[in-house]
């Protein structure tokens, strides 16, 4: 810990002639992160002491989430500023809309006068012919499959190493007068796909973290119970999420193997930008920098007799989210903030930051709210509204979640299925109250809640089978509750 809190040592508040200058933001974005797999978040294991530290000098949010808990929407989320049902086209979802993609937050701070980079994961579904080099002044798609990539020399280097290692050559090259906002976008904690070597598991880990975690069990998943797992409804029982327990998850020494290795992917990444926030101390750039470190959606690893993300799950939808900004007085450092924030909430506050005009299409709000305690013309918000609307019908579904409430409806069920769950009285969400007479009046306000959210964004989506026609669906879906 001592050289990480030296580094944030020297992270001064600026003088009032600095003040005034645009911000530098580095954007730290992991994959498959689940909310609570860092330190500071409470985890018993996981290791990530350069995280931990931007979290005691900056800003932790305790329950930020994403709209979509899928990689690829929930990265186009957080470029556009907007929900899928609003930048997707409803005939190709996910792809995304041309419109959507001329306000990406790249763009705007590339006309503002930033200069952009992007390093890294890119995996947004855009339509045939878009480049995105084009948006950022230095760009590279760094992707796994497989994550030790062969070098010059004929060395092998993990990808996080090497996004790390742009980043480091984008920091050393910037110049003194002009701001930059640098997006290092990680394929960690991903799961290798076509990798399941015995006794390494789906997660090749950086070499930096080798050996970390051997003397530690790993204990058996919270919601591992089967009992928890069967009293889904069948079409969960017959999902994606379950078709992946087996590649790791089936038995203890299995389970055991590929956590193990998960969370050395993610002490792999805490290390990799130890080393790029060094670089911005030399480069006399970490004054003015904001750091952001987040994840594009949660992660099963075996709750509920799952694994992956796609469904309404708190494990699936809820995700780390630490903001850094050395601009704060130190009697605004160190908060953990439990309002509702999102990814959504990025692009338009990456703008609020620098000072560019917001495009008239985002719908996220600026979190300088609640860090900085600006002053709002309205209160935070109290809802969410959340979907998966691609990539399986099983897992196709649009809901609500509240601070206590969470509805959701399986709407390629026939007729949809509904979800209702009290948080206050059931954290875990362990009990479907979608049938319980008691509930009927929550359950109206929530479907009533899901159906202008999603009629503010274009309405009802026929289902997946039903998607060849430009016609969105109209009205709302008829649900019917489980049993």
């Amino acid at each position: 810990m001592k050289p990480l809190l030296t580094l944030l040592s020297s992270f001064v508040i600026l003088s009032s002639s600095l003040a005034a200058e645009r911000p530098n933001i580095l954007f730290l974005f992991a994959d498959d992160q689940r909310y609570d797999t860092l330190g500071c978040a409470g985890h018993p294991i996981v290791q990530t002491p350069t995280i931990d530290g931007l979290a005691a000098e900056g800003v932790r949010f305790s329950n930020a989430h994403v709209t979509t808990a899928v990689c690829w929407v929930s990265r186009a989320v957080v470029l556009t500023g907007q929900w899928v049902r609003t930048h997707a086209k409803r005939d190709a979802m996910p792809q995304v809309l041309p419109e959507s993609l001329s306000t990406m937050f790249p763009e705007v701070l590339r006309q503002a006068g930033y200069r952009t980079g992007h390093f890294g994961k890119w995996h947004m579904i855009a339509p045939p012919g878009f480049k995105p080099e084009e948006h950022y002044d230095e760009y590279e798609a760094i992707g796994r499959n497989p994550y030790f990539k062969t070098m010059p020399d004929g060395t092998k280097r993990h990808e996080t190493d090497i996004v790390c290692d742009k980043g480091i050559e984008f920091i050393k090259s910037q110049p003194k007068d002009k701001p930059f906002c640098l997006n290092l976008w990680f394929n960690a904690a991903h799961a290798e796909d076509n990798d399941h070597r015995p006794g390494i598991g789906l997660y090749p880990w950086p070499p930096s973290v080798d050996g970390l975690y051997e003397d530690r069990s790993i204990p058996p998943p919270r919601l591992g119970d089967a009992a928890i797992f069967d009293a889904h409804p069948q079409f969960l029982k017959d999902s994606i999420n379950r078709e992946r327990f087996f590649w790791g998850y089936d038995t203890p020494e299995k389970y055991e193997t590929n956590v193990r290795a998960y969370y050395r992917m993610i002490s792999g990444i805490d290390k990799a930008i130890s080393h790029v926030l060094a670089a911005l101390k030399e480069a006399g750039l970490a004054d003015n920098t904001i750091i952001v470190y987040s994840a594009d959606n949660g992660y099963y690893l075996g709750d509920r007799g799952f694994q992956g993300k796609w469904s309404h799950y708190e494990e699936a939808l809820r995700v780390p989210m630490v903001v850094y900004d050395p601009r704060l007085p130190k009697e605004k450092r160190g908060k953990v903030c439990d309002d509702l924030v999102l990814n959504a909430d990025l692009a338009p506050t990456f703008l609020d930051w620098a000072g560019a005009k917001r495009p008239d299409g985002y719908e996220g709000r600026s979190l300088s709210t609640l860090i900085e305690g600006k002053g709002s013309d309205k209160p935070w918000r109290t809802h969410f509204f959340c979907e998966h609307v691609d990539l399986a019908p099983t897992l196709t579904w649009e809901g609500i979640r509240e601070q206590r409430y969470v509805y959701a409806r399986y709407f390629d069920q026939q007729p949809a299925y509904e979800f209702l769950h009290d948080l206050q009285t059931d954290r875990d969400q362990l009990k479907n109250l979608a049938t319980d007479p008691a509930h009927a009046d929550t359950l109206k306000k929530m479907r009533e809640l899901c159906d202008a959210e999603m009629k503010a964004r274009g309405g009802a989506l026929l289902p997946m089978d039903q998607r060849g026609s430009k016609k969105p669906a109209k009205g709302k879906a008829k649900a019917k509750v489980a049993k």
